[in-house]
C-alpha cells in the first residue's frame, strides 16, 4: 500500500476559464512596445568598443597637457566637480584627506590605482550631459590636468598612449590585483 498522497485536481469553473481566456487575450493583444533604440551595425559596435587597460593597451592615438586640459575642465567639468577639482555636486577630484585618515576622500590622486583608468572613465562617461563628446586629445588633456591637480605630473607634461601608463599612482598597491594574472 502506497503512502504517497495524490493531489486532487480542482474542477475548472466557468469563472476560472473565462479569467484564463481574458488573460491570454490580453497578453496576445499587448502592444509591441515603445520602439526605442535601433539595430546596431558593425561600425556602431566598433565605435563603442573601448578597452583601455592598466598597461595602456587600448589607448587611442592623441596627446594633451594639463595647460590644455584646464581650459576644457573649466568649460566642461568645473560645474559638477568644482574649481580645480575641489568638489561640487559630483565630488572632489583633487586634494582631500588621506585614505587612512578619519574622513578619507577618494580623489584621483589618493585613490585611483592607474592613470589609464582615469583616462578610460573620462572617455566613456564625461561630461555627464554629453558622454563620449570629448575628442581623444581633449580626454588626454583633461586627464593630464587632473593628474597635475593631484601633484602627479607637471603642467607641461604631455600625456599620450606612451606616457600615460608610465605615471605611477600613489595607491597602485592599495588594491587586490587581478589583472594580469593576479600579479
Amino acid at each position: 500500500m502506497s503512502t504517497r498522497k495524490t493531489a486532487r485536481r480542482q474542477p475548472l469553473t466557468v469563472a476560472a476559464l473565462l479569467g484564463w481566456i481574458a488573460l491570454t487575450a490580453t497578453v496576445a493583444a499587448a502592444p509591441e512596445g515603445p520602439k526605442l533604440g535601433k539595430p546596431l551595425n558593425a561600425a556602431d559596435i566598433a565605435a563603442m568598443d573601448i578597452n583601455v587597460f592598466p598597461d595602456g593597451s587600448g589607448l587611442p592615438p592623441g596627446k594633451g597637457t594639463a595647460l590644455e586640459g584646464k581650459v576644457i575642465y573649466d568649460a566642461q567639468c568645473a560645474a559638477c566637480h568644482g574649481a580645480k577639482g575641489s568638489g561640487g555636486s559630483a565630488g572632489e577630484l583633487a586634494g582631500g584627506s588621506a585614505l587612512n585618515g578619519p574622513h578619507p576622500d577618494q580623489t584621483v590622486g589618493n585613490y585611483w590605482p592607474y592613470a589609464t583608468t582615469v583616462f578610460d572613465f573620462v572617455l566613456r562617461s564625461m561630461p555627464l550631459n554629453a558622454p563620449r563628446s570629448l575628442s581623444d586629445d581633449q580626454v588626454y588633456a583633461v586627464t593630464a590636468y587632473l593628474l597635475h591637480l593631484n601633484g602627479l605630473i607637471g603642467e607641461s607634461a604631455e600625456m599620450s598612449a606612451k606616457t600615460l601608463p608610465e605615471v605611477r599612482m600613489p595607491n597602485r598597491e592599495g588594491f587586490v590585483r587581478i589583472w594580469p594574472n593576479g600579479r
